[in-house]
């Protein structure tokens, strides 16, 4: 097996990577799949926390007239059903997993506490953070930035539904450019689509590389984490 380049990563997983194909709810098969690859991972001796998405489920203010303060709450909610099923795709491959939620809900999953996290990843088990920062009108890729800041993280690694960043979207304009590496201040002045503005300033900040690719081979996790050339890399 292939070495690895970092010893603590931090993956966002789009909760639309875990629906697949289905565009709603869980394809199972996908989700086993991922969490094969992370058991992978933890073998190697990576330590992994991760931040999974909510769209699966909930995208937005969906309804035009709700309050967005709700709409967020809503979306913070959804992010803790799908820690709850990676939790247990991952446990059910004997990988012990804990779940921790910005929101308190200690009867399914411990509070968000740093030092324990900490903890949790230094004995080898995932730690899957859920319900984003706990505060409405941040993101999940702002969570994700934020909590790998907070645990010292070597990279982000961003599985999305495109194989990396582009000048135009790929799916619209069949002669958009892929970019192998990117700057924050690049990302922040042409205004791509790889984390929101908030997101990619802390990452920017505290430098945490952000690596972006495709979710469509599971393997790509590994990949990206031996260094592999695939996607694109964010970095100063």
């Amino acid at each position: 097996m292939s070495t690895a380049k970092y010893k603590r990563i931090m993956l966002k997983l789009s909760g639309e990577a875990l629906a697949g194909e289905n565009g709603f709810g869980f394809n199972f098969d996908l989700v086993k799949n991922i969490s094969a690859e992370i058991k992978n991972l933890v073998n190697m001796g990576v330590q992994c926390g991760m931040v999974v998405g909510g769209g699966n489920f909930w995208r937005g203010r969906q309804g035009n007239d709700m309050d967005r303060a709700t709409a967020d709450y809503m979306g913070m909610m959804a992010t803790c059903i799908n820690a709850l099923a990676l939790q247990d795709a991952l446990e059910a491959m004997g990988v012990p997993t804990r779940v921790q939620t910005a929101i308190e809900m200690k009867e399914i999953a411990e509070p968000y506490i740093r030092r324990k996290a900490m903890r949790h990843l230094e004995k080898g088990r995932v730690v899957i953070f859920a319900a984003g920062i706990g505060e409405p009108y941040f993101s999940t890729d702002t969570a994700a930035a934020l909590r790998a800041a907070e645990i010292e993280a070597d990279v982000i690694l961003l599985a999305k539904n495109v194989d990396g960043v582009y000048d135009m979207d790929p799916k619209k304009y069949s002669n958009a450019k892929k970019y192998d590496k990117l700057s924050y201040i690049e990302i922040l002045e042409k205004g791509l689509q790889v984390m929101d503005t908030t997101a990619t300033s802390l990452c920017m900040d505290n430098n945490i590389p952000i690596h972006v690719f495709a979710l469509n081979k599971p393997e790509n996790i590994i990949n990206a984490v031996c260094g592999d050339k695939i996607g694109t890399i964010v970095s100063k």
